[in-house]
């Protein structure tokens, strides 16, 4: 096999159907979360109602995930994941019984509603122990030689799922409806069991350590506590996200400013991935880390700036532009954190807060305190943190 194979991991069969999976998985999740979205703002009309969707997404994601590399150590990974896939399966099921316009005379739209903060709280809580878990599965299926070139492909599969899955989900909205799109969700994920259930773990060791899970997570607080810039990363990552996340919102600006429907909401959610991908790129020929924390610091910034824009555009195709380099800035600090950090908070909290600031400010006047907060952030970082520019993650 050549040395610099470009295509090396995916001569593994095992580390095929991982990324097949986790692409299926991706798309399955995203579609289903856009058109959920968009039904309940059109039941609501009320942007704290999309709040609430990230909320009871991260309230048992968080609580999970802190324990869930614990389990994925101690226990059958295939195990965990495939109870995992299983669980969001038949919550999507849940759903589109729920929802079918069949069923209204059992519960009215309004009436809906709670059932379906209920699922997604469910679907969290499986998400929990499905991130960690897969996560760490990934190193199992190639030799260590590989790993560059398996987290590379892992990582555009990732986000193509990211692209598509949005994207196709306003057209599926408006050609199949709700029902018809959650039916084919529920394909996806079927596929998802199917593909997954391929995959073999017998020759994954289970770690024997006595450890505690509570001694385990004070060690890594610990850890992180006492190293600089992994405590200021955390703090930049969780503020950007906490304020600068305009995705949440995504469907109020689709029906009421921008007036492009399902079909543009689907264009508006896949333009930050569009970003991400063409930053990535970017990024294997002119790497981030060798400044990592300036380059960080630029990159949030960015992103906030970026916010602002898409908040004061009236424009749809300006406001694509501006999520794409919101995507695109998001990915050069992601390049980094993912250098210095193992654990990033997850992107639900930032849409109860979107959610919650759309409610009381309205939505433009939200995504603009967002941008203006996320700068506010960088700047104060950046007076407090100068001695860490000289910290070199790559040698020139």
């Amino acid at each position: 096999m050549a040395k610099n194979d470009p295509f090396a991991a995916l001569r593994f069969s095992q580390f095929r159907y991982f990324i097949t999976a986790q692409f299926l998985f991706t798309v399955a999740i995203l579609v289903q979360e856009v058109v959920i979205s968009y039904y309940l703002y059109e039941i609501t009309h009320d942007p704290l109602s999309l709040g609430l969707v990230g909320l009871l997404e991260a309230i048992p994601y968080i609580s999970v995930a802190l324990f869930g590399g614990y389990f994925a150590d101690k226990y059958n990974k295939k195990t965990i994941y495939l109870l995992s896939f299983a669980a969001v399966l038949v919550g999507s099921v849940v759903l589109l019984w729920l929802t079918h316009s069949s069923n209204n005379h059992i519960f009215t739209p309004r009436e809906q509603i709670p059932i379906i903060y209920v699922v997604l709280f469910f679907l969290g809580f499986a998400r929990g122990f499905y991130g960690p878990t897969w996560s760490s599965l990934k190193p199992f299926l190639v030799p260590a030689e590989h790993y560059s070139n398996s987290a590379s492909w892992s990582s555009q599969f990732w986000q193509t799922g990211m692209i598509v899955g949005p994207a196709s989900a306003g057209f599926l909205y408006n050609w199949l409806g709700l029902s018809g799109t959650l039916t084919l969700v529920i394909g996806l994920l079927i596929l998802v069991v199917f593909v997954a259930s391929l995959i073999s773990t017998k020759h994954i060791q289970l770690n024997k350590s006595s450890i505690s899970i509570f001694q385990s997570l004070k060690e890594g607080i610990v850890f992180v506590r006492t190293n600089r810039i992994l405590w200021y990363a955390i703090l930049l990552d969780m503020f950007s996200v906490l304020f600068g996340g305009v995705v949440a919102i995504l469907p109020v600006f689709a029906k009421d400013i921008l007036a492009v429907g399902p079909d543009g909401l689907g264009i508006l959610r896949a333009a930050p991935g569009i970003g991400a991908v063409l930053a990535m790129l970017g990024t294997a020929f002119f790497t981030p880390t060798h400044r990592p924390w300036r380059n960080m610091l630029i990159g949030v910034a960015g992103f906030g700036v970026a916010t602002l824009v898409f908040a004061f555009s009236t424009n749809f195709w300006l406001s694509c532009a501006a999520l794409f380099l919101t995507g695109a800035f998001d990915a050069i600090s992601v390049v980094v954190r993912q250098t210095i950090l193992q654990v990033l908070p997850p992107d639900e909290l930032g849409a109860f807060e979107s959610g919650v600031a759309a409610k009381v400010l309205g939505a433009v006047p939200s995504v603009i305190f967002g941008g203006v907060m996320t700068l506010s952030i960088v700047t104060v970082l950046y007076a407090r943190t100068k001695e860490l520019f000289a910290v070199r993650l790559v040698r020139k």
